[in-house]
């Protein structure tokens, strides 16, 4: 099953329009409230919630429940029930998927951080476990205070009609028109519209680093697999590090790159991805393993 843990405060369409656009397998979905702000804001984020539990429930086919923060600026408490929360899930077999785009930033790292640190301590369930980012296409809180500002400006001009020229009627009804479409605008998404597509998804995946150190020899296996893209078989991998190195190509040699990339691998520090294909292995770095060399390439010690 997958399992989608998602923040409910003032956005709509960054928690349901990636699931629907990407068209992502969605079972299950925890949504997360807290009361954030003032009363209006506490009954508006409800109303929100209430929204999002029946078109989870038409649009994906998902059952859902929701989960009460019980203090949004608590981050150790957040951090605790984030572990649980998710524990429980991995427990229960589900893949989980975590939302962060509309946490409350103390949420949102706080969940973050448990999920990354369940990858570390259930290292054979890692790829069950994912924390996400939407951007979404258009904020609406500028094109709010753009309106309010035109709507100061008028009733600036209305104030000031016995002084001079009255603002004209047609300019009245065109702003009594946007703000009306602007607020229920406001009212059916909240303060954001739209997923945006990034890379040919709704859905930026952020990955977990790896708590150990990079060893030397990982190092040249990680810069070469920055510098070629991929290799066919870790066969070739070996066979172009030997020459590379200027040493010869032998069992043992090629034993040597097989387990160092077993370490940096899936099972291990996460640097490396493998995919089957015939008797051997595509192998290439990981998005970890890309931004690890990425960030170290520039080194002066580097390969």
């Amino acid at each position: 099953m997958q399992t989608h843990i998602v923040p409910v405060g003032f956005d709509y369409d960054r928690l349901i329009a990636p699931l629907v656009r990407d068209q992502r397998d969605v079972d299950r979905v925890v949504m997360l409230q807290g009361a954030v702000g003032s009363e209006a804001n506490v009954e508006y984020s409800r109303d929100l919630a209430r929204k999002l539990e029946t078109d989870f429930q038409n649009l994906l086919g998902a059952e859902t429940e929701r989960f009460v923060l019980a203090d949004v600026y608590d981050y150790d408490g957040a951090f605790e029930q984030a572990y649980d929360l998710i524990t429980a899930e991995l427990d229960r077999g589900n893949e989980v998927w975590v939302n962060v785009a509309a946490m409350p930033r103390t949420v949102s790292f706080a969940f973050a951080t448990a999920a990354h640190s369940l990858m570390v301590e259930r290292e054979d369930e890692r790829e069950r476990i994912h924390t996400y980012y939407t951007a979404p296409e258009k904020y609406l809180e500028t094109e709010l205070a753009e309106e309010l500002r035109e709507q100061r400006n008028l009733l600036a001009e209305l104030r000031d009609a016995e002084t001079g020229e009255a603002a004209p009627e047609e300019r009245i009804e065109r702003r009594l028109e946007s703000a009306r479409d602007l607020l229920s605008e406001f009212d059916e998404r909240g303060t954001t519209i739209g997923a945006k597509e990034i890379d040919g998804s709704h859905v930026v995946e952020l990955p977990v680093a790896s708590f150990s150190n990079v060893k030397p020899f990982e190092e040249l296996i990680l810069f070469k697999l920055g510098e070629e893209g991929e290799f066919a078989s870790v066969s070739e991998l070996a066979e172009s590090l030997a020459r590379e190195l200027n040493e010869e190509y032998t069992d043992s040699f090629r034993s040597k790159v097989i387990y160092n990339v077993d370490r940096l691998g899936p099972g291990g520090k996460g640097y490396i991805e493998r995919e089957e294909h015939g008797k051997s292995y595509r192998t290439r770095l990981s998005r970890i393993g890309e931004l690890w060399v990425r960030a170290h390439s520039d080194r002066e010690d580097a390969p």
